[in-house]
């Protein structure tokens, strides 16, 4: 099972998996909160705790940060996997990125009160 895990309250990381689920016509992912209890018994918990960081859970393997959405572009394959080419850029200089956009994106993009409940429609690509 390929789970992308998620800050629940991120008005951004919503919008990503808003964004996956849309052009994953192919269903390749699933979905979780990080504050949900199925993220919590999978995971460490620095990526749990901390909320700073997409974790992406695919054939066992655990990434983070640019390299997870990297691999989620990837593994969509099709005309997606061009921006998985965008690896060839140093990790420090990525995950600076990476990381300047974490530490913005509430003030940016909004944080909700509590984390988002999947529809009707969407209920069975989420794993809480």
């Amino acid at each position: 099972m390929n789970i992308i895990y998620f800050d629940g309250v991120c008005g951004l990381c919503n919008g990503f998996v808003d964004f996956i689920m849309k052009i994953d016509s192919e269903g390749k992912f699933k979905f979780s909160p990080l504050q949900s209890d199925f993220a919590k018994s999978r995971l460490l918990p620095k990526y749990t705790q901390d909320l700073k960081s997409v974790v992406v859970e695919i054939d066992g393997e655990i990434l983070e940060k640019s390299d997870a959405v990297f691999r989620v572009f990837e593994t969509l394959g099709g005309k997606w996997k061009i921006l998985a080419k965008l690896k060839i850029l140093p990790p420090s200089l990525r995950n600076a990125g990476y990381d300047l956009v974490a530490e913005l994106r509430y003030k940016i993009f909004g944080k909700k009160d509590t984390c988002r409940l999947p529809t009707p429609e969407e209920k069975e690509r989420f794993v809480l």
